[in-house]
């Protein structure tokens, strides 16, 4: 059965001899609806972002004004530091990846466990090139340390988007009990770069951690879809013991999207199950707690972009990805 919502086409799913049955049913919120959940193997495109629009380092500059409906951005980050050395020196504190700091929920079930949220990009990327260009070792290669991210047509850039989704996601959490550490807040220059988003989670010893994101794809191409790790030993990366947890975190989480937003799984990627699996990503390879990572939609679809664009629907996505996670924490 394959998932439909608003204005959505339903998926063409593609037969690939990649293909690897891993099927678990998902329980909707509608009565006897019972969802069946396939994997696919596929490589999508290079960025650590996750997805394979060829115009994500374009990182339009300015902003249109999408609804709000909720918490407000962080201001501006500050000026660039000098140099490209494997991390910002000089750039402030960074309260969200803090280890002797993070937010701490109220007592709820999540209590005692741990939540690394990673706002895909940074707002200030754009005016890094040269540090965010520079390549860091993801284990298994070398690749850039960070994108600019994409933007809707009209300008509102992926990074605003993935800090707003992450604010609210860990106002849900932390209500949940739970310890909540972001990766960045827009509180330093540029980055962090893919291979120091991944540690921070590894040090938190993050019992879940998840990397938010939105596509670049080609208009028409609509949906989300969840990135789960592929089994990766080969230099610094080594993924075999998070394989399994993270696929349940990624069925959990697309379970939980689509039963609280409505969104249809990618009709581009994932064979229309909404998991796709990878292992060229340094924000994964270099994971050694439960990871995944989320494109919530197309930034570059008409229809996709106008529900990113909305504060309402917004808190959804961070209302189903929390419903995800607790379930997915509290087995």
């Amino acid at each position: 059965m394959s998932y439909t919502g608003p204005d959505f086409e339903p998926p063409q799913p593609r037969r690939s001899p990649l293909r690897r049955p891993l099927t678990v049913a998902i329980a909707a919120l509608v009565p006897g609806a019972l969802l069946g959940w396939g994997v696919y193997a596929a490589v999508s495109g290079p960025d650590d972002g996750g997805g394979g629009g060829a115009d994500r380092a374009s990182g339009a500059r300015t902003s249109a004004a999408p609804s709000s409906d909720g918490p407000a951005s962080p201001s501006a980050a500050p000026k660039a530091p000098t140099g490209t050395s494997p991390s910002p020196s000089t750039r402030k504190p960074s309260p969200s990846a803090s280890k002797s700091a993070p937010a701490r929920g109220a007592n709820g079930p999540l209590e005692g466990k741990v939540v690394v949220i990673d706002p895909g990009h940074n707002p200030g990327n754009f005016r890094h090139a040269s540090e965010i260009n520079r390549k860091v070792n993801v284990g298994t290669h070398w690749k850039e340390c960070d994108t600019t991210g994409t933007a809707t047509d009209a300008g509102w850039p992926e990074a605003k988007f993935t800090l707003d989704v992450a604010h609210r996601l860990r106002t849900l959490l932390e209500e949940q009990g739970a310890t909540v550490e972001l990766t960045q807040d827009d509180d330093r220059p540029y980055g962090p770069c893919v291979d120091e988003r991944a540690r921070i989670g590894n040090e938190a010893k993050a019992d879940a951690a998840i990397s938010i994101h939105a596509d670049g794809s080609g208009a028409g191409n609509r949906g989300f879809h969840v990135i789960l790790p592929g089994s990766v030993h080969d230099g610094e990366a080594d993924t075999r013991a998070i394989v399994a947890p993270s696929a349940e975190l990624g069925q959990r989480i697309a379970g939980g999207f689509v039963r609280v937003t409505g969104s249809a799984p990618s009709n581009y990627v994932g064979g229309g199950t909404g998991l796709v699996t990878r292992t060229d990503l340094g924000g994964l390879n270099l994971s050694t707690v439960p990871k995944v990572f989320i494109e919530c939609g197309n930034m570059r679809d008409g229809k996709d972009a106008a529900l990113l664009t909305s504060g309402d629907w917004r808190q959804k996505a961070a209302q189903g990805m929390s419903e995800g996670i607790v379930s997915f924490l509290r087995g």
